[in-house]
């Protein structure tokens, strides 16, 4: 199954107008994130003290994402590259060519979830507001060792940000749980919401694990739609970075409604349904509420 590649590299996340210049004159990063979501978070805490960006544009799909000349060049001006880990960016070493930045890998003292019937870890920890708190945590320790002077910035915009985690979480906690027992599974395209899942104490099923690029298979299809009919979960959804066709079969053969698009590997872009990361949980809370409950009121 075809995935949606990114093309375009470097898309500015927020942080607020510094340029920090290269040895070759060129502007540059400091903060070099490997996606959009993570870029908002560093933004976030970075406030005016540094300049972040995300390497990947809004909407790319990250997993079999393949860095471009431009975007080695752009890893070898930065001084800190901030990665997920848990397997995201198998890529990483290439981009990293020729970059002597401070890698660091946010998931760090994250225990992760490990994909069923495997020992390898489920990467999306972030859709867990209280894991993205985590996160902010390791972030803020970074930009501290980097910028000593700006310390007391990045120790209050970490906590203010961590405010806003804990006031997403319990709205989606809250609502996610007050769903009737038969609608409180989830079944997706891809299995990048066992995180939100576990915090919501939902079940959940998926037709295919992690983004990969392997082709579909009859017994996917199959087995999502025996938990759909099993459980009579009344929606199914997909993500926003993988194609609908799957989910569509899912819907044909089960009779399930299509519950719609959820965000998790992307940011859209301003104006669009998920420009931030708290705009994305909480898009993604609403529409699996709507989804399940038959309600499309906005």
């Amino acid at each position: 199954m075809s995935r949606t590649t990114a093309l375009l590299t470097a898309v500015a996340v927020t942080a607020a107008g510094l340029a920090a210049c290269s040895t070759d004159g060129r502007d540059s990063p400091q903060v070099l994130a490997t996606f959009t979501i993570l870029a908002d978070i560093a933004s976030e805490v970075a406030g005016d003290a540094l300049t972040v960006e995300s390497l990947t544009r809004p909407g790319a799909e990250i997993h079999g994402y393949d860095p471009t000349p431009g975007d080695i060049r752009s890893a070898a001006d930065a001084d800190i590259i901030l990665a997920n880990g848990l397997n995201l960016e198998k890529w990483l070493d290439k981009l990293m060519t020729d970059s002597e930045a401070t890698r660091v890998t946010v998931t760090d003292g994250i225990t992760p979830i490990t994909v069923e019937g495997t020992d390898a870890p489920n990467p999306h920890a972030w859709m867990s507001p209280t894991l993205a708190a985590d996160y902010v945590d390791t972030i803020a320790e970074a930009f501290i060792d980097y910028a000593p002077d700006d310390a007391d910035t990045f120790r209050d915009n970490a906590g203010n940000y961590k405010k806003q985690l804990a006031e997403v979480e319990t709205t989606m906690q809250e609502g996610l749980e007050a769903l009737p027992e038969n609608e409180r599974a989830l079944q997706t395209c891809e299995g990048a919401f066992s995180y939100l899942t576990r915090e919501a104490g939902m079940s959940e099923s998926y037709i295919w694990p992690v983004n990969s690029g392997e082709e579909i298979t009859p017994a996917q299809i199959r087995r999502a739609a025996s938990f759909v009919t099993d459980n009579e979960v009344p929606a199914v959804f997909c993500e926003s970075t993988v194609e609908s066709g799957p989910k569509e079969q899912l819907v044909r053969e089960t009779g399930a409604r299509d519950g719609g698009t959820l965000y998790v590997d992307s940011l859209t872009e301003e104006g669009g349904d998920a420009p931030t990361y708290l705009d994305l949980i909480r898009y993604d809370t609403d529409t699996i509420i709507r989804g399940l409950t038959g309600d499309d009121a906005e």
